[in-house]
């Protein structure tokens, strides 16, 4: 994003700055930024960050435990889907990447690449598992994924160390873990 900004010099973001004002719909974040809508569309800025974000998506690791924490959760005999603001066929490249497929009952993305909200994907998957709504815990990184799961009427908890801080995840009055090694505890005693 700073290469977005940086050509429009706008004020560049901090990891602290973002965490702070990033959100769903995307496009409120753009606002947020300081980007002005009515003298250039979202989609050109917007479509400029993928084509930047597209270089590079490949790079990242996982967090640190991700892997024993899908793993412990298979292995406690709980399914695990992900709903993700990423474009399909992006998520299905990610998940590759990282062998991620053998945890997961299903792995939902969305049709394009402006990030509006996983609320509907949420709402049609409910409708197709075997659960009720009361044995599906939602797990996130942002207010957003709150609000899924409330829409959805799934418990949620929520991680730092993504697109939110910890304060603006604790205002949502759900629990906040302090990373994914707590999660596997926190799902068995429940």
């Amino acid at each position: 994003m700073n290469g977005v900004l940086s050509r429009r010099n706008m004020v560049l973001l901090t990891p602290d700055r973002y965490m702070d004002i990033f959100d769903f719909p995307v496009v409120d974040y753009y606002r947020r930024l300081g980007f002005d809508f009515e003298k250039e569309p979202f989609q050109i800025s917007g479509t400029e960050f993928i084509v930047e974000y597209n270089k590079r998506y490949r790079e990242p690791t996982l967090h640190q435990g991700a892997r024993s924490t899908l793993q412990a959760v298979k292995d406690a005999g709980v399914t695990q889907s992900i709903l993700s603001a990423q474009e399909q066929s992006t998520l299905d490249e990610l998940l590759d990447i990282h062998n991620m497929q053998p945890f997961l009952l299903k792995a939902i993305g969305l049709n394009d690449h402006y990030a509006h909200s996983k609320i509907e994907n949420g709402l049609a998957w409910m409708k197709e598992l075997h659960y009720g709504s009361h044995e599906v815990l939602f797990v996130g990184d942002t207010v957003h994924d709150h609000e899924v799961a409330e829409a959805i009427g799934a418990d949620c908890v929520l991680i730092p160390g993504g697109h939110h801080s910890r304060t603006k995840l604790e205002k949502t009055g759900v629990p906040v873990l302090n990373d994914l090694s707590q999660l596997v505890d926190w799902i068995l005693e429940k």
